[in-house]
């Protein structure tokens, strides 16, 4: 296996990880008082929206077979931080 191909396949067991973070977030939401569901839903909609920026660089590295995959690793490692950083965040305020 190529340092690509494992970095792939992490990458897409924590956004599987992530997904199911985000479905618990989104069950809680569904639960809370309407002044609380505001701020859910706005953390919610961060966080898709950071799972779908990962999950465009996911793709890009998966279509890529030059040596220039350490350039777009780069950019998903970013996202991969990002996301996570805002997946703290939603536990820590709503967890």
């Amino acid at each position: 296996m190529t340092d690509k191909d494992a970095y792939t396949k992490k990458l897409e067991a924590q956004m599987k990880e992530w997904q199911a973070n985000i479905d618990k977030l989104r069950a809680q939401a569904e639960k809370a008082q309407a002044d609380s569901q505001i701020e859910y839903e706005r953390q919610l909609k961060d966080l898709r929206s950071r799972r779908d920026e990962l999950q465009e660089k996911l793709s890009e590295l998966q279509k890529n077979q030059s040596a220039a995959w350490n350039d777009i690793k780069a950019g998903a490692d970013k996202a991969w931080d990002d996301m996570s950083k805002a997946m703290q965040d939603a536990w820590k305020r709503f967890g």
